[in-house]
């Protein structure tokens, strides 16, 4: 059973859920921009036989805070915190889109916190193009000041994201979506061969894998993590 929580990493209030046994090692999924960690509910419970797994809200998502101030280093920070709150030393990690960023930042910058490292469907760390959307008219269940701080981000990505890639020392599945995807698949296929313990995977159901093909996606991430 998923048990919905929140932490005060001091900071903002982040919401998670958690689930899987006590004592067993801890997952941590990240989700995409604009979604919570709910959207991780239909695959969570395929890795909670063998780790204790944590599904967070990001910074103004979810049931986190909307303090308002928005990037993706900000909610790499987040990260440290809920790990630190938890009393979660090493990790496995997997994040979907704007959650894959957060992930790689953070595998770069705390190597020793990351066991393994799983991204779904992240956008590469060069200039995207992507365009800015519109305020939709009717409520969104997110802060909407996150859309453009954080493809302002993507567009035009800090130097030191492409540079942190080569650091991060974790064995790290890199998952594509394919043709469907809205996401440059050379430029994945790029970025897992500057990981310095990649590999990549290509599972063609767009940018949403584990929504869309959630058996698929769980069967290649318990295969890399060594628990068929």
């Amino acid at each position: 059973m998923t048990d919905h929580r929140l932490l005060d990493v001091g900071n903002v209030h982040l919401g998670y859920r958690v689930i899987g046994e006590l004592g067993s090692p801890p997952m941590v999924l990240l989700h995409g921009g604009g979604g919570d960690g709910s959207t991780w509910d239909e695959v969570s419970s395929d890795f909670a036989d063998r780790w204790r797994v944590y599904t967070l809200d990001l910074r103004g998502h979810g049931r986190s805070d909307q303090p308002g101030r928005y990037s993706v280093e900000l909610m790499r920070d987040d990260l440290l915190g809920f790990l630190q709150g938890l009393g979660l030393d090493r990790v496995t990690l997997v994040g979907h889109s704007l959650g894959g960023v957060v992930a790689y930042l953070f595998a770069a910058a705390h190597p020793d916190r990351v066991e393994a490292l799983v991204l779904e469907e992240t956008p590469p760390p060069i200039p995207l193009g992507l365009t800015m959307p519109q305020r939709p008219d009717q409520p969104v269940p997110y802060d909407w000041a996150v859309r453009p701080a954080v493809i302002t981000q993507l567009n035009a990505p800090d130097p030191s994201w492409a540079a942190a890639l080569s650091r991060i020392v974790a064995p790290t599945l890199v998952i594509a979506g394919g043709p469907t995807s809205h996401l440059p698949q050379e430029q994945i296929a790029v970025m897992a061969e500057r990981l310095p313990a990649g590999r990549l995977v290509t599972i063609p159901a767009g940018h949403q894998v584990h929504a869309t093909r959630p058996a698929q996606f769980s069967a290649e991430v318990r295969a890399f993590l060594g628990t068929p």
